[in-house]
C-alpha cells in the first residue's frame, strides 16, 4: 500500500484512535505562556480515580496500544501512579509529558520499574535564559535534574519535547546535542495558538524565514526526531518530510480534557470541537464512532480557498487549530503559508474578533513573563 493509499483511508476514520491525548488535570506548578489548555488550577470536576480507570478499561476493550497523557502537570495528580499502573498492567502503554518537578531520584527510580512507559520532559530552550522567558524562573533548572533523575536511574532512552518559537529556532543543534548526550530522543512540535498561545502567538510563532529553517532542518534530521506530523505545512516548500503529514483531528487523533469532555484534537480545546463525554451514554467509544462531529471531520475535504495552488496536495491546507484561533477559515490557508498567503489573510481579520480559548484555568494573579528578545 502506497503512502498515499494510506492517508486516505485514514482520512475515513479508524474504529479506534491512533493517539488519544489525555489531560489528567489542568492544575500547574508552571504557567507557560503558550500553554495550550491555559493550566494552572485545577477543575474540581475533574475525572476521579475510579472513572479515570474506567476509561483505560475502555481503551483498553478498544485496543488502543498507548494513550499520551499530559496536563497541565500530571505528576500533581496524588493518584497519577495509580492511573498509569492501572494502564500498563492491563497492556494500555503510557507517554506522558512533564516539566520534571516532581520526578525526584524516588519518583524516576518507581518510573523506571515500569513498562510500557516512555516520558517526555519538556523544555523551550536549550539555555536557561531563552527556556525560562516562556516557561518560568527555574524551569530549565528543574527540567534537567529531572532528565539526570531519570538517567541515573536507568529508566533507559527518554524524550525531550521542544515547542519552536522564534527564540528558539536557532537552538535546534543545540536541542539535538543536549538528546543525544543523555541517549534520548528529540520531540519537536509546531506552536499553534491554542490556549495561552493565544495571546503570545502573534509574537512568538516563527517567521517565514525561520520556517524554511526549520524545513531544512528536519530534511537533515528528521528520521531521528519525532514531530508529531507538526510540520506538514511546510511541505509546500517542495519535498515532503517524513510522517503521515495530514490533519488527523477526529480520525486518528483526539483529546480527553481532564472533566472528560471529548475534542477533536489536543490544539482546539473549544465548544465548536466538543464531540462529547467519556460519562456520556455509550463512553468513549460512542464519542469516537458516532458523534456528529467526528462524522463531518472524516468526510472528504475540499480545497476551499486553495483550490488554486500548486502546493495543496503537498501541505493539505495547513492546520485546523492554527486557522480557527487565528480567526481564518477552516477552508482557507494556514495562517503559517509559506507561500504568504495566510499572512496576507490574517491582515483582514481583527485579532479581537478570532475565537477564544476556553476554559482559562490561570492562576488569577498571574504574571505575564516577558519574552525573550521582546
Amino acid at each position: 500500500m502506497s503512502a498515499e493509499t494510506l492517508v486516505e483511508q485514514l482520512k475515513g476514520g479508524l474504529d479506534a484512535p491512533i493517539c488519544l491525548t489525555w489531560e489528567l488535570t489542568y492544575a500547574c506548578n508552571l504557567e507557560c505562556i503558550h500553554c495550550l489548555s491555559s493550566s494552572g488550577r485545577r477543575d474540581p470536576r475533574e475525572l476521579d480515580t475510579p472513572q479515570a480507570k474506567a476509561v483505560i478499561d475502555e481503551l483498553r476493550r478498544l485496543q488502543v496500544f498507548y494513550v499520551n497523557i499530559g496536563g497541565g502537570e500530571p505528576m500533581v495528580r496524588r493518584d497519577f501512579f495509580e492511573i498509569v499502573s492501572h494502564a500498563v498492567d492491563n497492556g494500555v502503554g503510557v507517554k506522558f509529558s512533564t516539566n520534571g518537578a516532581f520526578i525526584d531520584t524516588d519518583a524516576a527510580r518507581r518510573l523506571a520499574a515500569m513498562d510500557y512507559l516512555d516520558i517526555q520532559i519538556s523544555i523551550d530552550g536549550a539555555d536557561e535564559p531563552t527556556n525560562d522567558a516562556v516557561r518560568g524562573a527555574g524551569s530549565f533548572a528543574t527540567a534537567r535534574r529531572a532528565m539526570d533523575n531519570l538517567a541515573a536511574s536507568g529508566f533507559g532512552p527518554f524524550k525531550i519535547s521542544v515547542v519552536v518559537t522564534r527564540h528558539n529556532v536557532a537552538q535546534l543543534d543545540a536541542f539535538k546535542a543536549l538528546a543525544d548526550s543523555y541517549g534520548a530522543q528529540l520531540r519537536i512540535t509546531r506552536l499553534r495558538p491554542a490556549g495561552r498561545g493565544a495571546d503570545t502567538w502573534h509574537q512568538l510563532h516563527p517567521t517565514n524565514v525561520q520556517q524554511r529553517e526549520i524545513h531544512r532542518w528536519l530534511l537533515a534530521h528528521g528520521e531521528n526526531v519525532l514531530t508529531g506530523d507538526s510540520f506538514f505545512h511546510l511541505n509546500a516548500f517542495g519535498e515532503s518530510l517524513p510522517g503521515l503529514n495530514m490533519c488527523g483531528a477526529g480520525r486518528v487523533v483526539c483529546l480527553i480534557d481532564p472533566v472528560g469532555d471529548v475534542y477533536a484534537c489536543p490544539f482546539v480545546i473549544h465548544s465548536d470541537f466538543r464531540a462529547g463525554n467519556v460519562l456520556d451514554a455509550g463512553g468513549f467509544t460512542r464519542v469516537w464512532r458516532e458523534s456528529d462531529l467526528f462524522r463531518e471531520l472524516r468526510e472528504p475535504q475540499g480545497a476551499g480557498a486553495c483550490a488554486s495552488c500548486g502546493a495543496w496536495d503537498a501541505c493539505q491546507g495547513g492546520c485546523m487549530a492554527a486557522k480557527f484561533f487565528t480567526g481564518l477559515p477552516l477552508d482557507g490557508p494556514d495562517p503559517e503559508c509559506v507561500g504568504g498567503d495566510g499572512e496576507r489573510a490574517l491582515a483582514s481579520v481583527p485579532v479581537a474578533l478570532a475565537p477564544r480559548p476556553w476554559p482559562d484555568h490561570s492562576k488569577p494573579a498571574r504574571t505575564r513573563i516577558p519574552v525573550a528578545g521582546q
